[in-house]
């Protein structure tokens, strides 16, 4: 197994450790689940980067690269809407969780056809502003949880209400977006006339 696919798993084996430390009650454990997020995100930029540089790109790395960004990033949204400090609802939640489905479906579907779908330009981007949402929230939750800094009502309301809310509908728009992307390009594989 090449470096990037392990990577890849790295980022996978991490996703436990990140809802460890979500959940349980130790100091600093926001602190610690933002490092260890950090960490599998770096890993998601870290593999690509090098397959493609050392030419190391493989069947294997095009299914598991995208799947470990789904399992790292559903998992901190699911986590983050039972969260009663974080204004995000469940809606956002369910929209990126359908288009995540649908395009795992399309893989299926293009790999009964001998294809292998990677991931596009929109569902790069839509995979790297997530993540940097997701850290924003975990940083807010660190700061706000682990750190007890006393922050004015105003700037915590407009966090929570205004920001947070902004940065989670961002990601999910360009989740549509990708998700209407790879619809548009693979609708061969599901036209209904044929």
């Amino acid at each position: 197994m090449n470096l990037p696919n392990k990577l890849t798993l790295l980022r996978v084996v991490l996703v436990p450790f990140f809802l460890l430390f979500m959940y349980i009650n130790i100091p600093f454990n926001f602190a610690i689940a933002l490092v260890v997020f950090a960490a599998a995100s770096i890993t998601d930029a870290m593999d690509g980067h090098i397959a493609r540089k050392h030419n190391l790109v493989t069947n294997f790395g095009k299914f598991l690269d995208p799947l470990a960004d789904k399992v790292l990033v559903m998992a901190a949204l699911a986590v983050f809407v039972e969260m009663p400090e974080v204004n995000m609802g469940a809606v956002p939640f369910i929209i990126i969780t359908a288009r995540e489905f649908m395009v795992s479906g399309l893989r299926l579907l293009a790999a009964g056809e001998g294809t292998v779908v990677a991931a596009g330009m929109w569902g790069k981007l839509k995979t790297a502003f997530t993540m940097v949402t997701i850290i924003a929230i975990l940083l807010w939750l660190s700061i706000t949880n682990d750190f007890s800094f006393d922050i004015a009502k105003g700037i915590a309301d407009a966090v929570n209400n205004i920001a947070i809310p902004v940065l989670v509908w961002i990601s999910t728009a360009l989740t549509v977006i990708s998700g209407c992307v790879y619809l548009k390009g693979y609708w061969h594989l599901i036209d209904s006339d044929k």
